[in-house]
């Protein structure tokens, strides 16, 4: 068993973008040997890193190259961890359990990159990722900033909005709330906003039936309560998904947020 963040081996991963290169890298968590896609700009530089938490479990929600390209084509560098028991890595994914250090080794993968300011790391998280970010902002505090876009907040929450996923929550999580409270209570990260050192950016569709807008403004009060800051862009007309183009902008404009933090 090797170092949390060692990396195994890489090998090299088609890129949809010929200014993006991509690889494939294995590296250790906590025991386990955890798999992810890297990209990078293929101009030379010295660039911001985004450690990219991607939502769903397994298949469903896996990373996409072109979302991570998206990224990278904006100037950072980009690992997005599949998390344990995915695409052949070891374990079993948790559902923002012990899986949270495949987040938090994450980082230091990233910062081993030649191309990565390593004092520059930002964290963007989809959907489930953002129980990953939340944890992964708790544990460390060399995070520059954290974009939450669609982000869950609150595991019980999601477990009571979404009933097509309780047969998989009471699977992988060992119950229900009310069965399994302290696993649930564990990835609940809310508790712990006040450790929080990173900036968070908040981003969401008031129409969103997969993670409720509820589950955003939750965290906006827990930040502020905790006096940490917190920006938030609600759109009134979007749901989950936002339409193509307007997700490509906002992504460009979130970029910026991030370039502009930690200055």
């Amino acid at each position: 068993m090797k170092g949390n963040g060692t990396i195994e081996y890489t090998r090299p991963y088609p890129s949809p973008n010929p200014n993006v290169r991509m690889s494939e890298v294995t590296y250790w968590s906590t025991g386990y040997r955890v798999k992810g896609l890297l990209a990078e700009p293929a101009a030379e530089g010295i660039y911001d890193g985004i450690v990219y938490l991607r939502g769903g479990i397994q298949h469903v929600g896996m990373v996409r190259p072109s979302r991570i390209a998206q990224f990278a084509q904006q100037g950072f560098t980009v690992f997005a961890p599949y998390y344990r028991g995915n695409r052949g890595g070891e374990g079993f994914d948790e559902f923002g359990g012990e899986d949270r250090f495949d987040a938090v080794h994450a980082v230091d993968v990233l910062k081993q990159h030649q191309k990565t300011d390593s004092a520059r790391i930002h964290l963007f998280s989809f959907s489930r990722g953002g129980i990953m970010a939340l944890w992964t902002a708790i544990i460390r505090n060399d995070i520059t900033s954290v974009v939450n876009w669609a982000g869950v907040s609150d595991v019980v929450f999601t477990y009571k909005e979404r009933k097509e996923l309780r047969r998989m929550m009471k699977r992988v999580i060992g119950g229900s709330p009310n069965s399994a409270p302290e696993e649930y209570r564990n990835r609940t990260a809310l508790f712990h906003v006040d450790e929080i050192d990173a900036p968070f950016l908040l981003v969401h569709g008031r129409q969103d039936v997969n993670v409720s807008i509820e589950q955003a403004i939750m965290l906006e009060d827990a930040l502020n309560e905790a006096g940490k800051p917190v920006e938030t862009w609600y759109f009134s007309d979007y749901t989950h998904f936002f339409p193509p183009a307007e997700s490509a902008r906002v992504t460009r404009d979130l970029c910026n947020w991030m370039k502009g933090k930690g200055n």
